[in-house]
């Protein structure tokens, strides 16, 4: 696996235990994002390294997450139907951003919008729908701080998929190892992909998305 590992407690030593933040597996220059997906999407994208194939429709919205225990808690460790494979996808930072710049909150807060009108027009305009949904812990438990979710149609689906991912990776095997792992052993022993805050290199686009 590409995807660098560490133990949870570590992993939670260094990231802050309330706000909204963006945390991920990252490099200087990219970032992973993760989704879960059927066999047919999932075996099509990890063979050809893009999205498509006949399961796979770009009329639909995904929804990307780069924390990976919020992605383990959405498709239950890989056990729910139709998510029973986990993908991590690599891209730039610079793509991962552009996304950001393209992102409406999927419901009206007025931190962000100074009117009602002015969310519709953004939700009319925009491509990707934005939420910041509580963490979870390994168990399930939801946790103070909290995650980003990214929401991706249309064209911006499109260019995702088809061009701006640099690789896909099937992390499969390592959720469900660290799963049956946890059931049987303490929290303290399990291994999770290394995390660290991410921030966009505009601090406006930042306060825009309501990075703390």
């Amino acid at each position: 696996m590409k995807i660098i590992t560490e133990p949870y407690f570590k992993s939670i030593e260094a990231l802050p235990k309330t706000g909204q933040h963006i945390t991920a597996h990252q490099t200087n220059d990219s970032i992973v994002v993760y989704q879960a997906y059927n066999n047919a999407i999932a075996d099509f994208a990890i063979k050809n390294q893009y999205l498509g194939g006949d399961a796979f429709s770009y009329n639909r919205m995904s929804w990307i997450k780069p924390n990976f225990l919020w992605m383990m808690y959405r498709c239950g460790w890989a056990a729910k139907e139709n998510q029973e494979r986990v993908l991590a996808f690599w891209l730039d930072k610079a793509d991962f951003e552009k996304i950001l710049c393209e992102a409406a909150f999927s419901s009206f807060n007025p931190k962000y919008y100074n009117s009602h009108e002015h969310w519709r027009s953004e939700l009319t305009l925009k491509q990707v729908r934005l939420q910041w949904d509580p963490e979870h812990d390994p168990y399930g438990n939801k946790i103070e701080r909290r995650a980003i979710q990214l929401g991706l149609k249309g064209n911006v689906l499109e260019n995702f998929g088809r061009r701006q991912v640099k690789y896909i990776e099937d992390v499969t095997a390592f959720a469900k190892e660290q799963y049956a792992f946890l059931q049987n052993n303490p929290a303290e022993n399990l291994q999770v992909p290394a995390e660290t805050l991410y921030r966009t290199t505009s601090e406006a686009l930042n306060n825009n998305i309501g990075i703390d």
